[in-house]
């Protein structure tokens, strides 16, 4: 039986790990996730971006969360809070990735578990995030008892440059 973990790392060891959320970023984009990223994707592009992102956590800006699965890690989200005065109950949700390896597993529903303990812990109380239309991340926000605001045509180009619309989401999580 595989054995799953969720963490949050700091952002000194998000920086170690610059390389292997790298590869989980390269794999997502080069199997067709409109993640903010076009094909061909490159390392530099992938690292830096988790480069970046070792900045915001240290910053406070993102929480990052990883999966890994019998000590391997294969997946990935981010909390971010909204950095805006009169909005100190929400948060957004970033990037949830899974490499096509553990997919199937329950890693995406682990991760979203762990990053909405963590927002109520945190005093949120509403969280948002957006994905492709007709993905299969579409679907398990819907499973997850997340509400669907609406889809803004065309918002987002797929990884190979095709236009897509964008589902928007919302949950509220109890004080």
């Amino acid at each position: 039986m595989s054995t799953l973990a969720i963490s949050v790392p700091t952002a000194e060891e998000v920086h170690s790990l610059v390389p292997v959320l790298a590869d989980i970023l390269i794999d997502c984009v080069e199997g067709g996730a409109s993640v903010s990223f076009l094909l061909p994707i490159s390392r530099q592009t992938a690292e830096g971006f988790y480069a970046t992102t070792a900045v915001r956590v240290a910053e406070g800006r993102a929480i990052l969360f990883v999966a890994a699965l019998d000590g391997e890690i294969v997946g990935t989200v981010q909390l971010c809070p909204v950095p805006i005065e009169n909005q100190p109950h929400r948060a957004d949700v970033a990037k949830l990735l899974v490499h096509r390896r553990g997919r199937q597993r329950g890693i995406a529903r682990a991760l979203m578990a762990a990053l909405e303990d963590r927002a109520r812990a945190e005093g949120r109380t509403l969280l948002t995030l957006d994905t492709t239309t007709g993905s299969p991340a579409e679907r398990l926000y819907q499973k997850l008892g997340w509400q669907r605001l609406g889809v803004m045509p065309g918002h987002a180009l797929m990884a190979n440059g095709e236009p897509s619309d964008t589902t928007f989401f919302w949950k509220a999580l109890p004080a």
